[in-house]
């Protein structure tokens, strides 16, 4: 890496990823109950009509957490766009965890198999504003 923030490059770490969401209490039930995160904090913003809560698997000072804002008063749903991918998630049982997600009705979209020209299993399944989360079978 070149340039002035070089030096300190090794001091950056990634501290989360933000997604606006239609029905908060409904995505953290989704991240919490599904993923197994937890709620780390929600925070209410009167002034600019917006509420936060980060969820994750562990500490923020050392964890990277998903950030999830609710827009007071937003009546519909956001729309995805062509730029963001996916959060990926490791699981120990792809296929355990994908056939209790799918009993529970979690959108499957992807179900558990290799993925395309690597040796990953992988699968896909979608929150309640339809982003897309590639789980990873990892033991």
């Amino acid at each position: 890496m070149n340039g002035p923030m070089s030096a300190n490059a090794g001091k950056f770490r990634l501290l989360h990823t933000m997604i606006r969401v239609l029905d908060l209490d409904k995505s953290i039930d989704f991240y919490c109950r599904h993923l197994g995160m937890k709620l780390m904090r929600r925070t209410d913003f009167p002034g600019g009509e917006f509420t936060l809560a980060f969820v994750g698997y562990g500490d923020e000072s050392g964890e990277t957490v998903v950030e999830l804002t609710h827009n007071w008063g937003r009546r519909e749903p956001y729309e995805i766009g062509t730029g963001f991918g996916h959060l990926a998630v490791a699981v120990p049982d792809i296929h355990g965890a994908c056939g209790v997600m799918r009993a529970e009705g979690v959108t499957i979209s992807r179900e558990p198999g290799p993925m395309k020209h690597g040796q990953s299993v992988i699968a896909f399944i979608e929150d309640p504003d339809g982003y897309k989360i590639e789980l990873v079978e990892r033991s």
